[in-house]
């Protein structure tokens, strides 16, 4: 049997983020990858000489721990719009950010997007989200989104028209049962920093973190079928010991992996990447579906965020449906006359380019999942685990769980 000191199963953001702090300890550790590449569910593809991130995601530069392992200028970041445009009424009204663009968002206080009073509330929200620490927000009482929303103040119709749409892209669900804490939390990195994606695609973040890997530590196509005690047995029947296993998958791959995991339930997201001719809509937007009718959640012109996506000349759209995605030619079909009523019969000439069926692409978050704020690290003497859904389904998330765990690794072997 081969012997490493760590064996890290998963070659995600925790896993890689794990990895990163067992090796700058000087542990040595393996990385074990069912898959091809690294990133778990932040990859991205090279399609006829566009850029498909496996879903539409997006970065929040305020994020805390990114900031520890990733350098932002050579991730190259390219920024949305802070805001949105929201299809409403039969056409598109502008939502602007109130602190980073006054004007704007002054100009259009009296579009059909909620009332004013709606658009003085966010301001509401803001200050509660800025409200203590980052910590803090994870400690405060909680409720679902929905509830929370109405409690600020927002009118049904400010919910349905944006926040339905805006925090249901973010969380992947429609009826904001997610935990308040969520919510708080995401926007308070949407207030505080900026909303972007690397130029060369959001697996460039996976990447850079697998770089400062040395050669040969993360082996790819290397399932891992059986986890017990710090011994895991490959998919080729081949067993290997090592003085600790750190399980980093998704959380329904860790229920497998590991007896006595409780399961998680995910939530699902369907993305559809078409090429089209010219861009349907001008400028580094996140569109929003404001209707609540259709099966598109959002859209977004990638080329017009981030113009390496698309070969020059070229614009790349990128379609998010917050369901399962079932027939994939038929949801295309109902993509499709969704958004010619949208942009108009231009829409016939888009040419579609992939779909992306994601069963598992985010823990569903709702009040309950946190009732311990952080999930233990420590299953048994040996054994740890990480993920995205230890702490919160998002970047952050997934990096500080692998920190977590590579920290109570270090810690119990007394090298911390």
């Amino acid at each position: 049997m081969a012997k490493a000191s760590v064996i890290v199963v998963g070659a995600g953001l925790a896993g890689l983020t794990c990895a990163r702090l067992l090796h700058q300890a000087k542990v040595k550790v393996q990385v074990l990858e069912a898959g091809d590449g690294v990133g778990g569910r932040v990859r991205t593809d090279l399609v006829d000489g566009f850029l498909l991130d496996r879903g539409f995601q997006v970065f929040l530069t305020a994020y805390p721990e990114p900031q520890r392992w990733l350098d932002y200028k050579a991730l190259d970041f390219q920024r949305f719009f802070p805001g949105a445009l929201v299809w409403r009424a039969g056409r598109l009204h502008k939502v602007a950010d109130p602190f980073r663009r006054p004007l704007q968002a002054a100009a259009h206080a009296f579009n059909p997007v909620g009332s004013f009073a709606d658009k003085l509330h966010v301001l509401d929200l803001r200050q509660q989200a800025l409200a203590g620490s980052v910590e803090d927000v994870f400690l405060r009482r909680q409720c679902p989104s929905r509830v929370y929303l109405r409690d600020v103040g927002f009118s049904d119709e400010m919910v349905e028209a944006f926040f339905r749409p805006f925090f249901g892209g973010i969380f992947l669900e429609k009826e904001l049962r997610t935990s308040s804490r969520v919510l708080e939390f995401v926007f308070r990195m949407f207030a505080t920093g900026a909303t972007a994606v690397p130029a060369r695609g959001m697996g460039a973040i996976s990447e850079q973190l697998a770089s400062k890997l040395p050669f040969g530590v993360v082996k790819l196509n290397t399932p891992v079928e059986e986890v017990w005690g710090h011994r895991v047995r490959l998919a080729t029947g081949a067993r290997e010991e090592a003085d600790a296993v750190v399980v980093a998958t998704d959380a329904p791959a860790a229920e497998e992996l590991l007896v006595g995991m409780p399961p998680r339930r995910m939530n699902a997201v369907t993305c559809l990447y078409f090429a089209a001719p010219e861009p349907p809509v001008r400028g580094p937007y996140l569109v929003l579906n404001g209707e609540g009718r259709g099966p598109v959640n959002n859209l977004s012109v990638m080329s017009e965020v981030a113009p390496t996506y698309a070969p020059e000349g070229q614009a790349l759209v990128s379609v998010s449906v917050v369901e399962a995605a079932g027939d994939a030619e038929t949801l295309e079909a109902r993509v499709r006359e969704q958004l010619t009523e949208w942009f108009g019969g231009g829409v016939a000439q888009w040419r579609h380019l992939r779909t992306y069926a994601i069963p598992n692409a985010l823990p569903a978050q709702p009040p309950e999942s946190f009732e311990e704020p952080h999930r233990k690290v420590r299953l048994s003497p040996g054994l740890y685990v990480c993920g995205d859904y230890r702490e919160n389904g998002s970047i952050e998330g997934a990096m500080v769980s692998g920190r977590r765990a590579a920290e109570a690794l270090l810690r119990d072997r007394g090298l911390d």
